[in-house]
């Protein structure tokens, strides 16, 4: 039974469980160690840990998940055992989360014109307090009849490179790693095989402080996982990985737990984490 997932998403950005309830998750199956990894928040972390008290055998990671840009697409890199109290850390986060925002309205104004028409009031009301995303609009499209699936936002509007899409302000992928080196946490490559030239982006990311990469990842194959294993293995970085849960369709996603990553994957992040003395170890 897998006892390890490094990327989960709460009510804090675009899941649909609390962190509370993802906890809660996590401990009746048994797992060992969890990572709360919101994107461009860490709102949902206190709650988090709080609820870990439940379950003395559950470890919880602070993290983050951050969106960085370039010109194929989107990097995305996970933040471990971060400072999450850091002041100007949370001053970023929080000018990440208002360009999501501003990008929201754009899409929504785009899908208006392709006569897809959403109220802005209600993609807000889905989104709650979290950090308003793209499944947000996915949710209100569905709702109205729009699609029938939620991938089917992404796949016909919402992607990038889709008829509705829009970009925000974001990070290089360099400013991302930097970013969370100074919020004294580890960054570890999220899903690389989205990223383009994987190698490329770890020779480029590594001298910033990459730490580790997902190779353990809800959707890789075998194959996969043994060519990213060998990258990992060639540039010195801890293989890494986890469901990235979101909780929206419990009836296709993977469940919490179940990307099959080894224990050593997180007993090599906490080993370092405690190698360099960060505070959220």
């Amino acid at each position: 039974m897998a006892t390890v997932d490094l990327h989960i998403h709460t009510t804090a950005s675009d899941g649909k469980y609390s962190p509370s309830e993802i906890v809660n998750k996590a401990g009746q199956l048994g797992l060992k160690v969890i990572a709360i990894t919101d994107h461009d928040t860490v709102e949902g972390i206190p709650a988090a840990l709080e609820a870990s008290k439940q379950y003395p055998t559950l470890r919880v990671i602070p993290g983050v998940e951050l969106s960085t840009d370039v010109p194929e697409g989107e990097i995305h890199v996970l933040g471990y055992f971060i400072d999450y109290t850091d002041a100007e850390f949370r001053v970023s986060l929080e000018t990440m989360r208002n360009s999501r925002i501003g990008r929201a309205r754009k899409m929504v104004e785009k899908l208006d014109k392709l006569g897809i028409h959403l109220e802005w009031e209600r993609v807000q009301e889905i989104a709650g307090s979290g950090a308003l995303g793209r499944p947000h609009i996915a949710q209100a499209m569905l709702e109205k009849g729009y699609i029938n699936s939620l991938p089917d936002a992404f796949k016909y509007y919402i992607g990038h490179g889709g008829p509705a899409y829009a970009e925000r302000d974001k990070l290089t992928p360099v400013e991302a790693v930097e970013l969370i080196v100074k919020a004294r946490g580890l960054p570890v490559l999220a899903h690389p095989l989205t990223a383009g030239n994987v190698e490329a982006i770890i020779v480029e990311l590594k001298p910033a402080g990459l730490v580790g990469m997902e190779v353990y990842y809800a959707s890789y194959s075998f194959e996969d996982i043994n060519l990213l294993l060998g990258l990992a293995y060639k540039h010195g970085l801890i293989a890494t990985g986890g469901t990235d849960y979101h909780g929206i369709d419990d009836s296709t996603e993977t469940k919490v737990g179940d990307a099959d990553v080894p224990p050593r994957a997180a007993e090599q992040l906490i080993t370092l984490a405690a190698q360099r003395g960060l505070k959220s170890v």
